[in-house]
């Protein structure tokens, strides 16, 4: 039967992870501080750890205040309970940006796949403006069971890694960019036009649906079955 706890503002689905392999994660985003919190120590009372995406600092300090080992990563506004920060990880992931300025969705989905069990690759600030840059880690690439590529501007770097991988490319716009990019709906549109194979794209800054997707393709490649 199907578990889910009502807190009357909201209603925790307990029975996510047995059904897909994933708990439920909490986007902190707008969230009323104690609807965040009361959130938080439900999810823990039950998995013992928490995740959460696009928290801000005020938000960390809040759940700091009831669990002294939440975590907290500015950067990506990861915001997590973890019951073993030791874990064994798996497989592998290549988690890829065009410029320092897309790190922040890139750490979101590196940082979702990691609690989530996978093992991470970071090769970051290898746009197509220095594409030598690129070649010189493309071995590293290869070697992962899935790549993720985000990227703002026209959003290029996806199909180049396309073109050079025998795995699927997870492609991420972002909203990095001028005015003429449309705070990412440039990349996007190039990334959904792209010539290449194998590329799939997820929405305008989802680094954490990235993570998940990759997660899957890279449990799946390393015989794990949740």
């Amino acid at each position: 039967m199907e578990n889910f706890a009502d807190l009357d503002f909201a209603k925790l689905d307990l029975s996510r992870e047995e059904r897909t392999g994933f708990p439920e994660v909490v986007f902190c985003s707008g969230k009323e501080d104690q609807f965040l919190l009361s959130i938080y120590e439900r999810l823990y009372m039950e998995h013992q750890e928490v995740f959460g995406t696009r928290a801000s600092q005020a938000q960390y300090e809040l759940v700091k205040s009831r669990f002294a080992e939440a975590n907290y990563d500015p950067v990506s506004g990861i915001l997590k309970i973890t019951k073993n920060e030791d874990k064994k990880l798996i497989g592998n992931i290549a988690v890829c940006t065009a410029g320092t300025a897309d790190i922040p969705v890139a750490e979101e989905a590196a940082q979702t796949a990691e609690f989530f069990g996978s093992k991470v690759n970071r090769v970051y600030d290898v746009g197509v403006a220095g594409i030598h840059r690129l070649l010189s880690r493309v071995d590293t690439i290869r070697e992962a069971n899935v790549v993720i590529a985000v990227a703002g501007m026209e959003g290029a770097l996806p199909s180049v890694i396309g073109g050079l991988v025998k795995v699927p490319v997870i492609a991420v716009p972002t909203s990095v960019g001028y005015g003429a990019s449309f705070e990412g709906l440039s990349a996007l549109l190039t990334m959904i036009n792209s010539c290449a194979n194998g590329i799939s794209v997820v929405n305008i800054d989802n680094g954490y649906g990235a993570g998940y997707i990759a997660t899957q393709i890279n449990r799946l490649a390393s015989g794990v079955v949740c």
